[in-house]
């Protein structure tokens, strides 16, 4: 069968859009092909810089003939529909169509088509120049005098020839004619810019691909790429060094070149002394080109003055250049002495890069090599010249004094300084959230309410430190019990410049509030200025130089962590902390001013938030209420709005919060009351926090009941949607993990909250089992509504706050369905649940209660003795976090669900028996629902 082959050569395409143009080109051309009525059997795309190339094997020579009927109207309907019939059939007049009769509906009018096939060559001649004028480039030019008339053709780059060639191997094959604004395709290319610019004659794919080859021109990309791999690593090896590679900048720089030769450039070592990361950027951005590394063997490169990684001295005297040239002591062109740091860190690099150029040079490439150097050493210049300004004094300290007094900052540090000037500037992090400054606040007291809760997630036997009472988990720490000892993830060290050493757990807070600091002011440093990418990492190395607790170092550069699915979760615990909190604080403020996720767009990146909340939770075992983290964040932005004093702008949460309270309870005087309402909040967080660790520090004060009901009825809806979409989160997490999803929808539409017997009655009824307490001495409930405590068979609505419990009781429920117990509960306990759901539908009268004197077979007596005893035993276990002993403690519920629904009629006559069973029935359904809603699993 034919093939055809096509080129489109132009000048150079950037090589960002060549392997999607090409991609492109291939199915639109194949798309119309078959809509056409050709068919074909294989088709492959290629690419160089200079030409996108398409290659069909098997490709029918000619179209069908098709013949198709087309139904007309009846040969009585009105004259309009007939020409409507006429003019959609194609035909002239009625004449030409055939009538045909029908029993029922009787004559009507019947066009009979017929349209042979058209020759290959035709429908290609008639579609390519189509698709080359309606080409998606995401830019496109015009050129020469033609560029001037309306409609003139466009292209990424000045077009300058079309190659279209078809025919079978047997035969010679035809040129396919066409013509587009005077360029008329034909069957010839042209081979290297430079080395072959001669024409060249091509037949089919064949011989194209060869003498294309023999012109210097690499037709396959991913060839040019594997060549360019292959020799940067051999000229490396060859030289003592290692390829630093990049398969991002391996893809760029084949899409650079059509006859790859590698080369090695060099500059000065003294240019070392800049970071590591800033050479890498520097040289991959400006010039494309690979670095190397100097192996390093095993003893080599240590500093014995200093612990740090990577960090010479403590900045202050780095402005200093050497002048002494003659000088024993080497110099960097920082004016640091010729340190070796360490094998984490700069040591690493070597001075020499790999570059790939376009030609076969006559001296070998030697200017080529030369050339590379010199605009590479002109660009470090300028990289050293910002990496050396960061650590120097800014000249308009004396205007950042206010922003220092502020947030506790020490001007004679340079980052403290940059800080300082974010503040001071005002930059705007979003219209309706406030500056950079603001923000930083918010986090900082954000920061400091969570380290507690992130401190007491650390077993109290775990991360010792010698020498300190209390410090972080250690890789290979020992569990507290068998139990966690299985179900731990392999945590990895804290990647800080100090090695393994991390903070004790008294220290977490102080140090999170200086993270949260420091976090962003980098921002305004020169490094970051010039590579935005570098956020973070250069604030890290600036923190490490003017000698800052190496967690908090660590923490400004991993609070940005995880950026995506693959990338790694922080593991200090400082990093955890502040982490946290940048990302609860951009959710709950873009949440607040009504900025969500929408379909497929999201443009602040507020999924990739939530779900690296989710995995710095799951991943660490951090035990925090989304509740208890929200009202924080809440609190957090309402004391730095107190902060900011009369006159101040509401913003975001604040803003949200105001008009909130003012629907619930008329005018407010938010900022008057802020530090009470942010007081309240925090009250409602060490509430919550006891509820899990412990009682709350007692220094701190405690809530007024009224006045929190009042705060979560005008917050719940707001953390309750913000909850949802953390739970939205998971389940993408948990599925990727392998999870079922029925199991993640059951857990989740229940309550994390063990109930005991006696708990949760509607205060109208007797409870079971003893009196209901006089209203002075029942403590108000965590909810807006006055004072009516939910019965169990409505507790079911509370929300899942509990991440790490959400996840253990879906491994937990896991394990459990796969026995026989657990499937044979699951059908018991799903009956009851059908039984419920059609009575309650039917609006049937269930009891509050069961009543005991009203249990008449001896199978429904067991029944409720057996879930009494259930639902004490699960509530112990659920509040010891042991939900296998919970769902074990349930199990116990199969033999007798199994006896009641063989020998008890629950529709008894007797409708206060039938009310009794019901109630029985929701008794089960509330002991499961203590774990998961089994109405919800499959099966």
């Amino acid at each position: 069968m034919p093939d055809l082959l096509l080129e489109l050569r132009s000048e150079e395409i950037p090589a960002r859009m060549q392997r999607k143009a090409a991609g492109d080109l291939k199915k639109m051309l194949t798309d119309g092909l078959v809509e056409a009525g050709l068919t074909y059997e294989a088709a492959r795309e290629y690419w160089t810089p200079r030409r996108l190339t398409l290659d069909i094997r098997g490709l029918t020579a000619r179209s069908k003939d098709i013949s198709e009927e087309i139904k007309g109207p009846s040969i009585s309907a009105p004259e309009q529909a007939v020409q409507g019939f006429l003019r959609k059939a194609g035909l002239a007049s009625v004449a030409e169509a055939h009538v045909h009769s029908d029993p029922k509906k009787g004559d009507f009018y019947v066009a009979h088509i017929s349209k042979p096939g058209r020759a290959a060559e035709d429908i290609i001649a008639e579609l390519v120049p189509g698709i080359i004028r309606n080409f998606p480039w995401p830019k496109s030019m015009r050129w020469g005098p033609a560029s001037a008339k309306p409609g003139s053709l466009r292209w990424v780059r000045p077009l300058q020839s079309i190659l279209c060639t078809f025919g079978p191997e047997t035969e010679e094959p035809v040129v396919v004619d066409f013509e587009i604004d005077g360029i008329r395709s034909g069957n010839i290319t042209y081979g290297h810019r430079f080395h072959a610019p001669d024409a060249i004659t091509v037949r089919r794919f064949g011989d194209y691909v060869s003498k294309l080859e023999a012109a210097k021109v690499v037709l396959d990309a991913d060839r040019r790429k594997e060549i360019i791999l292959a020799d940067a690593r051999n000229l490396a090896f060859a030289n003592g060094l290692d390829l630093v590679e990049d398969e991002g900048l391996l893809e760029e720089v084949s899409g650079l070149v059509e006859w790859p030769v590698v080369l090695m450039g060099e500059f000065e070592q003294a240019f070392l002394a800049i970071p590591a990361e800033v050479i890498r950027l520097t040289i991959r951005a400006n010039q494309k080109c690979f670095v190397t590394s100097r192996p390093i063997s095993p003893l080599e490169g240590e500093m014995s003055a200093k612990p740090t990684e990577g960090v010479g001295t403590t900045g202050r005297d780095v402005l200093s250049r050497t002048e002494d040239a003659g000088a024993p002591r080497e110099t960097t062109p920082s004016g640091l002495p010729a340190i070796s740091p360490s094998r984490g860190e700069i040591s690493q690099l070597s001075n020499r890069f790999i570059l790939t150029a376009n030609i076969e040079a006559k001296d070998g490439g030697k200017e080529i090599a030369h050339g590379n150097g010199k605009v590479v050493r002109a660009r470090l210049s300028d990289a050293l010249y910002f990496w050396t300004t960061d650590q120097g004094d800014l000249p308009d300290l004396g205007e950042l004094e206010a922003s220092a007094k502020k947030f506790g900052l020490d001007l004679s540090k340079p980052l403290d300084q940059r800080m300082a000037r974010l503040d001071h500037l005002g930059v705007t992090f979003h219209a309706k959230l406030g500056t950079q400054g603001e923000r930083v606040e918010r986090i900082k007291h954000l920061a400091e309410e969570l380290a507690p809760i992130v401190a007491r997630s650390i077993s109290p036997l775990e991360g010792e430190m010698a020498g300190r009472p209390e410090g972080v988990a250690a890789p290979e720490a020992p569990a507290s019990s068998d139990r966690d000892r299985a179900s731990r993830p392999v945590v990895p060290t804290p990647s800080v410049a100090f090695g393994d050493i991390s903070p004790s757990r008294g220290e977490i807070t102080a140090l999170a509030s200086r993270a949260a600091v420091l976090a962003k002011a980098d921002l305004t440093t020169e490094v970051v200025g010039e590579f935005p990418e570098l956020q973070g990492a250069m604030g890290r190395k600036y923190a490490l130089l003017q000698g800052e607790h190496p967690s908090v170092a660590a923490a400004i550069e991993e609070h940005y962590k995880p950026q995506g699915p693959s990338d790694r979760v922080p593991s200090d615990p400082v990093s955890i902390t502040v982490a946290l909190a940048d990302k609860l604080d951009t959710l709950a403020g873009f949440w607040a001013i009504d900025e969500k996720p929408t379909g497929s767009k999201d443009p602040y990146a507020l999924r990739r938030a939530a779900l690296g909340v989710v995995r710095i939770i799951l991943e660490n075992r951090i035990r925090i209420s989304l509740d208890v983290a929200i009202a924080a964040t809440v609190a957090s932005a309402l004391a730095a709005y107190e902060r900011l004093g009369e006159g101040a702008e509401s913003r975001g949460l604040v803003t949200m919060l105001d008009s909130r309270i003012r629907e619930y309870k008329g005018a407010s005087r938010l900022l008057s009351e802020a530090g009470l309402i942010s007081n309240l909040l925090k009250g409602g967080l060490a509430k919550a926090s006891s509820e899990i660790f412990g009682p709350a520090d007692q220094g701190r004060e405690f809530f007024d009941g009224q006045r929190i009901m009042e705060l979560e009825a005008s917050l719940s809806p707001f953390i309750a949607d913000l909850v949802a979409f953390f739970h939205d989160r998971l389940k993408v997490y948990l599925r990727d993990q392998g999870a079922r999803h029925d199991l993640i929808d059951a857990v989740l539409a229940t309550s994390s909250r063990p109930i005991s017997p006696l708990e949760r009655e509607m205060s109208a009824k007797p409870t079971e089992g003893g009196a209901v307490p006089p209203s002075s001495q029942r403590q108000a409930p965590p909810s807006a509504l006055p004072g009516i405590s939910p019965s169990r068979g409505e507790i079911g609505q509370s929300s899942n706050d509990d991440l790490l419990q959400i996840v253990r009781r879906v491994e937990a429920l896991g394990t459990f369905l796969d026995s026989e117990d657990g499937r044979n509960l699951l059908a018991g306990t799903k009956r009851a649940a059908n039984i419920l759901a059609a009575e309650e539908k039917k609006k049937t009268v269930i009891a509050e209660t069961v009543e005991p004197a009203l249990l008449r077979e001896n199978a429904e007596k067991s029944l409720f003795a057996a879930v009494n005893q259930a639902e004490k035993q699960a509530g112990e276990a659920i509040q010891n976090d042991d939900f296998s002993a919970a769902l074990l403690a349930l199990s116990v519920l199969r033999e007798p669900v199994d006896s009641f629904f063989e020998h008890v009629l629950v529709n008894d006559e007797d409708q206060a028996v039938r009310a009794n069973r019901l109630a029985l029935l929701a008794r089960i359904r509330a002991a499961t629902g203590q774990v998961a809603d089994f109405s919800k699993i499959a099966g």
